[in-house]
């Protein structure tokens, strides 16, 4: 499904603003937003990059001496504060897949609400 943003709302892109949006004004690097969301990195990463297009990220560097750190340095994304408001209404318009199976509204099991 491609919104009018032009942000397709699988279910992974989903999974991404539902773990920004737990925390929508802290910042987090990637490997948590992969945590916050349960995905791998390489299906995240994309869908950062597309949100921060879009503008509803901003991300920026962290300050840190990789060699000192002992670690790469790490890339910080948080929700704009249009973005946040992006996101919820993404998310509270979203089909989900199974929104078409008989009797997904009326089985809670499915999610879906008596």
């Amino acid at each position: 499904m491609v919104k009018p943003s032009g942000l397709r709302m699988t279910m992974p892109t989903q999974a991404v603003l539902r773990g920004l949006l737990e925390h929508p004004t802290r910042e987090m690097y990637g490997l948590q937003v992969c945590e916050a969301a349960g995905l791998p990195s390489g299906t995240v990463h994309p869908i950062l990059a597309r949100l921060e297009g879009l503008g509803w990220l901003e991300s920026r560097w962290e300050e840190v001496n990789p060699a000192e750190a002992g670690r790469p340095r790490r890339r910080y994304y948080r929700l704009s504060p249009d973005g946040a408001e992006q996101a919820r209404h993404a998310l509270a318009n979203a089909r989900s897949p199974l929104a078409g199976l008989a009797g997904w509204t009326d089985n809670p099991a499915l999610g879906g609400a008596r």
